[in-house]
């Protein structure tokens, strides 16, 4: 079998498998497996996995797909499904062509991904400003701190809007398809991660914020987050960061001012429960404890929360806690003492009490729970509750966390919100303490009208008090959106008066974010302009800084 060179992916070399294809497997050519390989990484491997061994989405092993055809996959993959699963044929994001060469790409030996050492990672990093060159105040009377950091998905950009005046401030250039802001411990800094690996350090400082440093970490990454610690252990504030790779499956930790790549951990490992190594053991979600200079790691595959104390680098010591199969999004409870992280493909939010670095509970709340990182209320009759939202059910699940005060309530769900329609869908639920709402976004569902709508619920109630279609109140406006366009990540600002939602639509077709007012829930301003491609991710620094969700 005669074996071909390695091709670039991304930055990411991968050997193309081979010409000759096992029996019944439709024969792909060197540029055809090049080509299908970046498509896969592009839209699948984040649910999948880059080994195909699934996570989020189920397992696409070879002997699966070829047992099920190519007829099968060019469906689903086209159509999408209740469970989450992006309808990438009908909005339009992959041609029948492109969805042709993914069905029998799949039925290949997915191609082997590399490793990636230190002396890789400094070969990418820059430091554009050192620190002792930055401004030591700000270089503008913006109120920085009610900034808005919104992802520009599939153009490589993050746009920094003026959340009071909702004028543009700057456009960044960042890495492929940025998952998440993340904002330092003193909120000077926003640091972005690209799902191509590549980290970015943004000083808001500066007369036209812009990137101070960057370097590229891993191939795939979905977190990021910096040490956040200041108390009689010591000052750790925004001198360090992190990374969590998808591949290498690993983190990384990283000076906090320059971004220069330290020390690497891999978390390849054992499974909890049946002590099988993965080798794909993905670090999905991070936050930085308030309690110790550590991070908490969420370990995808094997199911384990990590807990990584940085105070004696190049030293790392970890709690490794057994939590639950498969680890996604998670978030602070109020306290900030108790880490709350879905583990999607069993139903399950997992609870962590971070104090004493040891598991609470799991929790039964619906279909592959999706919270980002949840949504805090502090209520009449619960106590402190954190809700989710779900990719594959219709429901909002609130789940008490004050064991405390309120043990009766403590760790079980105490409100089952069902959501208009059938299916799930959901990505993003978002509060505010000022707030007397909780908005939850539905991106994901197949349903074109859904996928168009938020839903307002009551705090106090905890019932849906209002269905907003953001598309159809745009039209009213003024403004005619794409065919396709979906609506994803409401947030709030720094006052808790407004929400910004972004308008989802295709890179070659710009779209709108459209802030509302909470009290009133109407549309009050619309932000437009050439440079808004597919807004996803809205990030406020000030509510960011302090873990306020």
């Amino acid at each position: 079998m005669k074996k071909v060179a390695p091709l670039l992916l991304s930055g990411l070399v991968v050997g193309a498998g081979v010409t000759k294809a096992a029996d019944g497997v439709p024969k792909l050519s060197p540029e055809e497996m090049k080509k299908a390989a970046q498509l896969y990484f592009d839209r699948c491997a984040g649910c999948h996995g880059m080994l195909r061994g699934g996570a989020t989405g189920p397992p696409l092993k070879p002997e699966i797909m070829r047992q099920r055809g190519t007829d099968y996959i060019k469906w689903i993959v086209y159509n999408g499904t209740p469970g989450g699963m992006p309808d990438w044929g009908k909005q339009g994001v992959l041609s029948k062509e492109e969805i042709d060469l993914i069905a029998k790409f799949l039925l290949h030996e997915p191609p082997p991904p590399p490793e990636m050492s230190l002396k890789d990672m400094l070969k990418t990093w820059h430091v554009y400003v050192p620190p002792e060159k930055r401004p030591k105040k700000p270089q503008h009377g913006r109120n920085w701190k009610n900034f808005m950091g919104v992802i520009l998905r599939d153009v490589g950009k993050v746009a920094i809007i003026d959340g009071d005046t909702k004028e543009l401030v700057s456009i960044v250039d960042t890495g492929f398809a940025v998952h998440i802001f993340r904002s330092s411990g003193t909120g000077r800094y926003f640091l972005t991660i690209g799902r191509d690996g590549k980290a970015t350090l943004i000083d808001l400082w500066m007369k036209k914020p812009d990137k101070v440093a960057e370097v590229k970490v891993c191939y795939d990454a979905r977190s990021i987050d910096t040490s956040k610690y200041r108390g009689k252990k010591g000052n750790f504030m925004d001198k360090l960061a992190i990374v969590g790779c998808y591949w290498p499956p690993s983190f990384v930790i990283l000076d906090g001012q320059t971004l220069k790549p330290l020390k690497i951990v891999s978390t390849s490992s054992y499974t909890y429960d049946t002590e099988e190594f993965v080798r794909e053991a993905r670090v999905a979600s991070i936050v930085a404890s308030h309690y110790d200079p550590a991070w908490v790691v969420s370990v995808k595959e094997t199911g384990h929360v990590w807990i990584v104390d940085y105070s004696k680098l190049p030293d790392v010591k970890v709690n490794m806690i057994e939590a639950e199969r498969f680890l996604h999004d998670g978030g602070w409870d109020l306290s900030k003492r108790y880490f709350l992280v879905a583990a999607n493909m069993r139903n399950k939010v997992v609870a962590v009490d971070v104090k004493k670095k040891k598991l609470v509970a799991k929790v039964e709340t619906g279909v592959k729970p999706h919270p980002g990182r949840g949504a805090n209320i502090n209520h009449p009759k619960y106590g402190p509750i954190w809700c989710t939202g779900h990719i594959g059910s219709n429901n909002v699940a609130c789940i008490g966390t004050d064991p405390k005060k309120h043990p009766k309530y403590a760790w079980k769900v105490v409100a089952n919100i069902e959501l208009p329609g059938p299916g799930g869908g959901t990505l993003f639920i978002k509060t505010h303490p000022k707030s007397k709402h909780i908005w939850v976004d539905r991106p994901l569902n197949p349903d074109n009208k859904l996928k168009q709508e938020v839903y307002v619920i009551d705090k106090k109630t905890l019932k849906v008090v209002k269905t907003i279609n953001v598309i159809e109140d745009l039209k009213k406006a003024g403004y005619e959106m794409p065919k396709g366009a979906r609506i994803v990540h409401p947030e709030f600002d720094m006052y808790g008066k407004e929400v910004w939602i972004s308008v989802w639509g295709k890179k070659d077709q710009p779209t709108v974010i459209a802030v509302y007012d909470d009290i009133t829930m109407k549309l009050k301003k619309v932000i437009t302009g050439d440079w808004v491609r597919t807004p996803t991710g809205i990030f406020n620094v000030y509510t960011t800084t302090r873990d306020i969700y």
